[in-house]
């Protein structure tokens, strides 16, 4: 079994000065760490490439320039045969399956961000979206959110979306 934490929009330091305990509780336990962009600092990227076995990520709009020449657009990874992406924006609500199945063939799940709003949903052709929210800035939300997952025999497992009542200040 391979244990995933999936994290976006973490925007450090703006919205908190590092990642709540919560989520460097779930790093440490975690095989691979997915990041689906909105990082805003290199520091993020290093502190979890040096304590977490995998990272694996993808550059958001508030990302500069120094973690768009480290990072891809959209990340691909395969994990015991599940295909997985990881891009930041996938646009509006409204029609994001469609649009999803379209602009991301050939892949099983893909993580995004943005938002900052959870989103646990299967395209048409059964691609799985998940968007974990943020961390460390819940915007509308009643608080701040992260995902865990499994991968076992080529297939996702259970998802858990973890609240994060108090982010880091």
């Amino acid at each position: 079994m391979t244990r995933l934490v999936l994290l976006a929009d973490t925007h450090i330091p703006g919205r908190a000065r590092d990642l709540p305990s919560a989520v460097w509780a779930a790093v440490d336990e975690a095989d691979v760490v997915i990041h689906a962009g909105d990082w805003v600092s290199e520091r993020v990227l290093d502190d979890l490439e040096a304590r977490a076995r995998r990272v694996v990520g993808c550059w958001g709009n508030n990302d500069g320039p120094a973690l768009r020449r480290r990072l891809p657009l959209v990340a691909r990874l395969e994990l015991d045969g599940l295909r997985l992406g990881v891009v930041h924006e996938t646009g509006q609500a409204t029609g994001r399956e469609r649009r999803c199945d379209a602009e991301h063939p050939g892949l099983d799940v893909l993580v995004f961000g943005h938002s900052h709003i959870p989103w646990d949903t299967v395209t048409p052709r059964g691609m799985r979206l998940l968007n974990p929210g943020s961390p460390t800035d819940r915007r509308r939300q009643p608080v701040a959110t992260f995902m865990t997952a499994s991968v076992r025999d080529g297939r996702l497992g259970e998802v858990v979306l973890h609240p994060v009542e108090r982010p880091a200040p």
